[in-house]
């Protein structure tokens, strides 16, 4: 999978960009604060509908202006062109000018993984950030996913509702309640198999990188779903859900609030039986994390039958000469790269022989010609 070449209307501080890439190696390099890292964004957002820095539209879309537009041509056999608008209160998606109502058949169009220096937050921030993580990974593999997750968080905003008209004492229909739990539960069952086999994939690759990289033994990903529902079928899942779901019911009534299910779930970097949250140097985190991104490559790979496009937005800086060289290790020479970085010097010289280098400086971007 390739992305061709990618527009942008109104998008941060660019009002018109239009940018061929190499198939494979391309390098965006230039002062902070000039544009860089708004490429690779654009790109993201043009993939997953949604940015990696920021939490909702406006912030996206240039100052002044009521919409941002980008677009994409991805070839993957056959050539797609994709498009998504954004106002301040609505994204609009499409594919070959065709609009697209269910986000779940866009996101899975074009892959993406993405290296960033805030990646750090996966091990040391909040289990939000680690669920969402998961659910744009599963997203990307699977539709069936991103719509099942889509039911489920409508089913739980209602659930809660419910909850809290229950708490106040307001006249409530309790046998809708009882279907919304049931439909819920049906939900949770797919999301926690499909959640913990994705982790059961990384752990089959992404221990082997670790050690790879540190010499060391003993690292693995761990999954802590809200309840224990570990080596369990499908029925015992479902029914553990909804005995927890049961025999927490009047202190969900009280918190108003649903306390089980996939919207708590978490997991966490393991090295030698220790979270590598509490525990873990600097070092050690970005390897645990290093080797969870170079491990999708592989699943992506395995699911989807091709290869994803890869971000790299200033990491070499943060790289050590081995690590560099790990890194690089596992991209493949088919694979599309876009990296962006402050100093061409922190580049393998041979890398940059063979790629497309791309000069950003305060907004204005110009292509080498080799």
């Amino acid at each position: 999978m390739i992305l061709k070449d990618i527009e942008i209307r109104n998008f941060r501080n660019y009002e018109h960009l239009k940018l061929s890439l190499d198939k494979n190696i391309n390098i965006i390099y230039g002062k902070n604060g000039g544009g860089k890292t708004n490429i690779l964004e654009s790109i993201y957002v043009l993939a997953l509908t949604k940015s990696h820095r920021a939490l909702n539209n406006i912030d996206l879309i240039m100052k002044s202006k009521e919409k941002a537009l980008i677009k994409g041509t991805i070839h993957n056999d056959i050539s797609y062109n994709l498009e998504l608008e954004l106002t301040k209160s609505k994204k609009q998606v499409k594919i070959d000018n065709d609009l697209i109502l269910k986000k779940g058949e866009y996101i899975s169009m074009m892959n993406i993984i993405i290296f960033y220096s805030e990646d750090l937050e996966l091990i040391r921030g909040f289990p939000s950030n680690r669920r969402k993580y998961l659910n744009l990974e599963l997203s990307q593999i699977s539709k069936n996913y991103y719509n099942t997750l889509n039911d489920y968080n409508k089913l739980l905003k209602t659930r809660n509702d419910y909850l809290r008209k229950i708490a106040n004492k307001e006249i409530i229909d309790m046998s809708y309640f009882d279907i919304l739990t049931e439909y819920l539960v049906e939900k949770s069952v797919f999301i926690y198999q499909m959640r913990d086999k994705y982790i059961e994939k990384l752990n089959e690759i992404c221990p082997k990188i670790y050690k790879d990289i540190t010499k060391a033994n003993n690292f693995k990903i761990q999954y802590n779903p809200s309840t224990d529902l570990k080596d369990k079928s499908k029925e015992m899942i479902r029914e553990e859900l909804k005995k927890v779901l049961t025999d927490n019911y009047e202190k969900e009534v009280k918190l108003k609030t649903t306390l089980y299910g996939p919207h708590r779930d978490d997991f966490e970097f393991i090295l030698n039986n220790e979270n590598l949250k509490n525990y873990g140097s600097q070092g050690q985190q970005r390897i645990a994390v290093l080797s969870l991104k170079l491990s999708e490559i592989q699943i992506f790979k395995d699911y989807k039958k091709n290869n994803p496009i890869i971000l790299l937005d200033d990491v070499f800086s943060e790289l050590d000469i081995d690590k560099k060289n790990n890194l690089l290790k596992y991209i493949d020479n088919d694979m599309q790269v876009i990296i962006t970085t402050t100093d061409l010097d922190n580049i393998d010289s041979k890398l940059k022989a063979k790629a497309k280098l791309i000069k950003v400086h305060k907004g204005k971007v110009m292509e080498e010609v080799k």
